[in-house]
Parts: C-alpha cells; structure tokens; sequence
C-alpha cells in the first residue's frame, strides 16, 4: 500500500466525524419530530396508560428534559459509542444491533457480491453478443427482474422452492434445534440464505447487468481496443484481458452507492423470510417508537455505508492505476 494510499484512507476516516455529527444530528431531530414516544407504548403495552404512569415512565427514561438537553447527552454518547437503552427490550442498544448486524452484514453483502458477478457475466455476454439472440434474451431476463417487486418476487421463490419443490427452507436463519456446529452449521446457514439472498440480488443484478452492457460497447469502440485487434488478439482476448476491467468502473461505483439500497431494502427481505437482522429490527422499533434503539441502528447504518464507499473507491483505483486519490 502506498504513501497517496494510506493518506487518502486516513483523511477518509476523519472524514467520517463530521459525517456522524450530521447523521446523529439527523436521526435525533427526525424522531423526535415524530409524535408519541416509548413511554406511551410501553404503558399501553401493560394496561397502566394513566398519565401519571406515563409521566414516571418518561422520567425514567429521560423523555421529561428539554429537546436541547437531551440532544447535547445524546451526541455526547454517540461520541463514545454509548448508543443508550432500549427501554422496552431492558438492553443496551449496542448489545442488541451486535447480535442482529452479523445477520444483515451476511445477507446484505451475500446479495451485492451475488448481484455484480453475475451482473458483470451476463452484461459481457451480452455486449460480445450484441444483437444475437442471447443478448435479447438477458436483455428481457433483466427488464423483467427489475421491474419485478421485490416482496413478489420473494413470495414465488418461497412458493416455488419452498412450498412446492421442498429443495429450500422458507424462514429463519437456521433450522432450529438442530444444534449443528462447525461446518454443518455453516452450511444450514447458506442453505437457509440462498432465497433471500436471490430475491434481494435479482432487482440489482438487473441494473448492473444492463450497466456493463452498456459500459462494454462503450469501452469497445476506444483506440486501445482497435490496436488490440490491429496486433492480432482474438476478440474473447480482448474483451476479458482488456475491455472488462475498464468497463467495471461505473458498475464498481454504482455497486458503493448502492450499499445503503440494500441496508434499507433488508427490511422488507428479512420481514419476509423471517431473517433475524437489522432489518427485522427496525421494523419492530420503529412501530413500538424505540427511539433510542432507531437512533442507534440508523447510525451505525450510516457508518457502514460511508466505509463501503471507502471501500468502493479503493477498488476503482486497484482496477485503473490512472486514478490518484486526492
């Protein structure tokens, strides 16, 4: 790793400082505009919804102090990676998103990887078969997996894989009380993440499929690609040693941009295969109005997010040399 490397890697985390004050700034004023909060859930969960019991639980749990207040303890905490209480859950929210994360990261990062590979194949055969049959039929095969919603799509993988064919489990992470270990549970685990995974990866396997299409018959009518045939390289030399790493850039970039698509699109994927993550998470904090806990997984979000990217741009310039990082 060079000098320009590392310099650019370090200004990119400090970088990220800022980037929590304005996110945590956000998340704060975002949900606490909303109306109701934890204290009103919980009383109306026990059957106690008088206004003193709501009052002594808003006192508990800090809900009585000024908006300002409150702001200042919270990003002091968030400074510290103090996320605070989940007052329904009894639990600190940073214990709860890390037994949740490992989850979504599994999910999240298994449908991207799945997404771009496939969708940089299909993308080059179809760009080296441009106006063949097979371009028309990846071409269709794409157009219909984007246009598809993803929570139909879902239902029919479960339908069909799971309800008819009986090859794939429909739910959950694992089966459960099957007390498996080492590499037998390693494999219930990818067994039970392949529909899931598929039904998050198709939507974006359709973008980055038609995106290297097009970057391909881009790259193909440069200069470089016509002294390659001058010299006498072969069409597939070509277009594998030469003309796909340069068309990978854009679908690189977009793959970066996408990483929070996907945080965001885990919580309908995971509501619907039972997939214990984040995504799950959420969904229920956001309808009993934990606060505190939304605030937390939001923000650790973010920061994936913003690493992913730093992630993305190392990799554009791993693929073209060219490119310095200033």
């Amino acid at each position: 790793m060079g000098t320009g490397t590392l310099s650019f890697i370090v200004r990119r985390l400090l970088q990220l400082i800022p980037v929590v004050l304005v996110i945590g700034t956000f998340n704060f004023a975002l949900l606490h505009l909303a109306p109701g909060d934890a204290a009103e859930i919980l009383a109306g969960q026990g059957g106690h919804a008088t206004p003193e019991f709501v009052a002594d639980l808003r006192r508990e749990f800090g809900l009585d102090r000024p908006l300002g207040e409150r702001y200042l303890v919270y990003m002091a905490k968030v400074m510290t990676f103090d996320f605070g209480y989940s007052p329904l859950r009894k639990t600190s929210v940073l214990t709860l998103i890390a037994e949740r994360l490992p989850a979504t990261m599994l999910l999240v990062f298994t449908a991207i990887t799945l997404a771009v590979l496939l969708g940089v194949l299909l993308g080059v055969a179809s760009a080296t078969q441009r106006g063949k049959w097979l371009d028309g039929a990846i071409t269709v095969s794409a157009l219909f997996c984007y246009a598809t919603p993803a929570f139909w799509l879902g239902l029919m993988l479960i339908i069909g894989f799971s309800l008819k064919l009986d090859l794939l489990p429909s739910s959950g992470m694992e089966t459960i009380g099957a007390g498996l270990t080492g590499l037998a549970r390693v494999a219930d685990i990818a067994w039970h993440l392949v529909l899931p995974a598929l039904t998050m990866a198709l939507y974006y396997l359709a973008i980055y499929t038609r995106l290297m299409r097009a970057s391909m018959l881009e790259v193909l009518q440069l200069d470089f690609v016509r002294t390659a045939r001058a010299k006498g390289l072969t069409e597939r030399a070509i277009a594998l040693r030469h003309v796909t790493q340069n068309a990978l850039l854009p679908v690189v970039t977009i793959a970066g941009l996408q990483i929070g698509h996907f945080m965001g699109g885990s919580v309908l994927v995971e509501t619907i295969f039972g997939w214990p993550g984040l995504g799950r998470l959420v969904f229920d904090a956001l309808l009993q109005r934990d606060v505190n806990l939304l605030m937390g997984i939001f923000l650790i979000s973010s920061v994936i997010v913003v690493l992913t990217n730093l992630a993305a741009d190392l990799v554009y310039g791993w693929l073209d040399p060219r490119i310095a990082h200033r």
